[in-house]
């Protein structure tokens, strides 16, 4: 996010100047693929480099050392970064979700990864990770549960799900795991920064039968809000404004058709009486 970020403002200065990238190739010795790579966050920059940018584009002390300081940010390693057989793709989305001020999620077949058990995750995790070494699905686990802790922080992740009833109703690691997993669901949705819808089946379709998806929300005005979207062999991330207020409109609706937070947990507790 600080990468964005820092691209961002190195683009917009760049044109502020009245400089094209290949004015700016020409003054620097750069190539002008390197430059289109570090203002599309492609690529990190080192605070050289972003110096050099700042001295071309005229940039003053107070302005210059903020900058600076962000690109310094950039490039400091979050917690994850030790487990290294973790997809660069993976990685991307807990950088994304660890500067998160809030996430509006819908999740229309499992528990979302913030709010499950560790049995839970062991049953998923080996589910979808089949041709997965033994050692790759715990760290798997392992990152996951480390990641939790973006609810109870000091200042925390404020998250609004929606749960499809399939997600609640789908024996997941058998009838013990999934009473103990409806349990942790009902102790989270106490939490203050946590709501949690349920999706009945009886709303019928709805404005998501396309599938799971998560909205980032961020603290800087200028980091515009992310969708996260994930299948079997891929994810994307969806930017575009006019986009992100189609998944906006689309998880007001979401909400709007779920049972509320009370009724949602009555469901809940209905189904885990079933269970044990």
């Amino acid at each position: 996010m600080r990468r964005r970020r820092l691209a961002s403002e190195l683009r917009h200065l760049r044109e502020r100047a009245q400089l094209t990238l290949e004015e700016v190739s020409q003054r620097l010795g750069w190539s002008t693929s390197k430059i289109s790579r570090i203002e599309t966050s492609r690529v990190g920059v080192v605070p050289k480099d972003v110096g050099l940018l700042l001295d071309l584009y005229k940039i003053g002390n107070s302005r210059r050392e903020e900058l600076l300081k962000l690109s310094r940010d950039a490039r400091k390693r979050g917690w994850w970064h030790a487990y290294d057989d973790l997809s660069s793709e993976y990685t991307a989305y807990i950088g994304l979700e660890a500067e998160a001020t809030s996430m509006r999620s819908f999740a229309p077949a499992a528990i979302p990864g913030l709010l499950q058990t560790e049995d839970y995750v062991r049953a998923v995790v080996r589910a979808g990770l089949v041709l997965a070494p033994p050692g790759e699905i715990e760290h798997r686990i392992e990152v996951r549960m480390a990641r939790q802790a973006l609810l109870s922080q000091a200042e925390p992740l404020c998250l609004w799900t929606v749960l499809d009833e399939a997600a609640i109703r789908r024996i997941i690691g058998g009838p013990a795991v999934m009473h103990s997993q409806l349990n942790r669901l009902l102790e989270m949705a106490d939490l203050p920064n946590i709501t949690v819808q349920v999706l009945p089946f009886s709303a019928g379709a709805h404005s998501a039968m396309s599938g799971a998806f998560q909205i980032l929300q961020f603290p800087e005005p200028a980091d515009p809000d992310v969708v996260f979207l994930e299948n079997l062999t891929d994810s994307l991330y969806v930017e575009r404004d006019a986009d992100v207020y189609r998944y906006t409109v689309a998880f007001d609706h979401l909400r709007a058709k779920a049972l509320g937070p009370d009724d949602s947990r009555r469901l809940i507790t209905e189904v885990a009486s079933q269970l044990g």
